[in-house]
């Protein structure tokens, strides 16, 4: 078993960075697709929120779901699923929004795994280069004695490219990650948010004109 690694280590880190190269270009392309769906999913929350509440609070069913047809966004969406069930009853509005949220958030999750994949373990993938490239440069001290101490002391440097390599991978996708985490619980706290809107118009015990739009879209769909 010694054999066999010394064999591969004396490969030298060559190959090493080879890989790292390919996870950079691999990093750098989850980047650009997660950023183009996080910029897609972008909307003007507080301006939303508002004119949901505004046509919410005046029985305005209509108006509110054009509101959300017209805008895109994960909350927009989970809004949507919300006015689709609003007259089957407050607990199913929150199940549909929930269950809305839940593929928001896996559609926005997807590939972040990977970005933190790399970013945790792509500085230790350019040690572990750098530690092949050591081993091989001493391995061409014993060759080659004291005249390849020159030639030694080289191999040791370059050996040293790989752990800056690794590091140098690791940091765009660890701020990328992080960015597009900090995101997500933004949008996360937002459908929550919306959620709770729903909930208090549709608990509200008062015949308030929310209440009243949904009795007569119930008794709309009773008649067809």
């Amino acid at each position: 078993m010694a054999e066999i690694f010394k064999k591969l280590a004396l490969l030298g880190d060559v190959w090493v960075l080879w890989l790292l190269l390919a996870a950079s270009i691999f990093s750098v392309g989850v980047i650009i697709e997660r950023w183009r769906v996080f910029r897609k999913s972008r909307v003007d929350f507080s301006v939303f929120i508002d004119r949901l509440t505004s046509f919410l609070e005046r029985g305005n069913l209509a108006g509110a779901k054009e509101l959300v047809q017209n805008a895109q966004g994960v909350e927009t969406r989970v809004a949507a699923a919300g006015l689709n069930h609003l007259f089957k009853g407050y607990a199913s509005v929150e199940e549909a929004m929930t269950s809305s949220l839940v593929l928001e958030r896996n559609r926005l999750e997807k590939n972040l795994i990977i970005l933190g994949t790399l970013g945790n373990n792509a500085p230790f993938v350019g040690l572990f280069g750098t530690v092949l490239g050591v081993i091989k440069a001493f391995n061409d001290l014993a060759v080659n004695g004291s005249s390849g101490v020159s030639v030694v002391m080289a191999g040791i440097s370059s050996a040293l490219i790989a752990t800056a390599f690794g590091i140098l991978v690791a940091l765009p996708a660890v701020i990328a990650n992080n960015a597009f985490q900090t995101e997500l619980k933004k949008k996360l706290a937002n459908t929550q948010s919306l959620i709770h809107l729903f909930q208090v118009y549709l608990k509200d015990e008062s015949e308030g004109y929310l209440r009243r739009a949904v009795k007569k879209e119930i008794d709309e769909e009773v008649r067809i």
